[in-house]
């Protein structure tokens, strides 16, 4: 399983027996023995590209299950002799600011040497179904107040509210604060339509009766600021984030939307790394 797995994600057999540190000759002999177990092809294979056929297709995500169960169930037997190793996973928004991340992290690899830990970024509706579904351990959310994680434990980190965000030499960037209705006749830089981080603006923006143009939609917080500095729109984002964006002005809005960090993990449970990292991030489980 773990060599379709390198296969699938290398499209390569010459790179996955690299990663996987076997000879090429050995690796394909164990795949072609389990599509005679499992009576089909796993691949497609050319002398230019290697790629999955259907029931490659169907047969990976079960293969990448089993091993995650396999890793944790190894992961829990070092936990029960005083180890804590494996893989811990952890999702996190574009703009997080309630936890310095990066500290974190080193003061969880000072202590726990033998995890490896995989980051991975989206918006907060696309992390809360991966914790849900398993293949995210941890997830740090930013959300509006009108809205919860479901089906996931969760953990408020804090609360904070927008500011605007604009090019130095704006009009907005000598005022002492600003509000909406003025906010209104701007253009907009803002992240995509429907994403948590998109839908808190928004809701501040209808109930105050008030309609915006958003120009340009993008995923990461850097790139907005990146286009906000070219003069190209304003935006708005959560106060304790904005201080640490370079080359652009930050204005207080005074009717400004609010938002919630969220830490969130699996109602499941959590693997002995998970249950580390939130001992040194200072959140009670129970």
């Amino acid at each position: 399983m773990r060599y379709v797995v390198a296969v699938a994600e290398t499209g390569s057999f010459t790179r996955a027996a690299q990663r996987c540190l076997v000879v090429q000759s050995a690796l394909s002999h164990q795949i072609a023995r389990l599509e005679r177990e499992l009576g089909a092809r796993l691949f497609d294979r050319t002398s230019r590209r290697v790629r999955l056929t259907a029931a490659g297709a169907a047969f990976l995500p079960a293969a990448r299950q089993c091993l995650d169960f396999a890793e944790r169930a190894a992961a829990e037997v070092a936990a029960a002799v005083g180890e804590v190793r494996g893989r811990l996973s952890v999702g996190v928004i574009p703009t997080v600011a309630a936890v310095d991340l990066p500290a974190a992290l080193h003061e969880f690899r000072r202590r726990y040497p033998q995890v490896r830990v995989r980051l991975r970024m989206a918006a907060s509706h696309e992390l809360v179904e991966q914790v849900r579904q398993g293949a995210l351990d941890l997830a740090f959310l930013g959300l509006p107040l009108t809205a919860r994680p479901e089906g996931v434990r969760a953990h408020e980190l804090a609360r904070d509210r927008h500011v605007a965000i604009v090019a130095p030499e704006h009009p907005l960037a000598a005022r002492a604060e600003t509000d909406l209705r003025t906010l209104a006749g701007e253009e907009f830089v803002d992240f995509p339509e429907g994403s948590p981080g998109r839908t808190q603006s928004d809701q501040a923006f209808a109930a105050a009766g008030l309609t915006r143009n958003v120009a340009f939609e993008v995923t990461t917080a850097d790139l907005m600021a990146g286009l906000v500095r070219e003069g190209l729109g304003v935006a708005m984002l959560p106060s304790t984030y904005a201080p640490g964006l370079a080359g652009v002005a930050t204005v207080p809005v005074t009717d400004a939307p609010a938002r919630i960090e969220h830490l969130v993990w699996s109602a499941a449970g959590l693997p002995p790394a998970a249950a580390a990292f939130l001992e040194v991030l200072g959140v009670a489980v129970g």
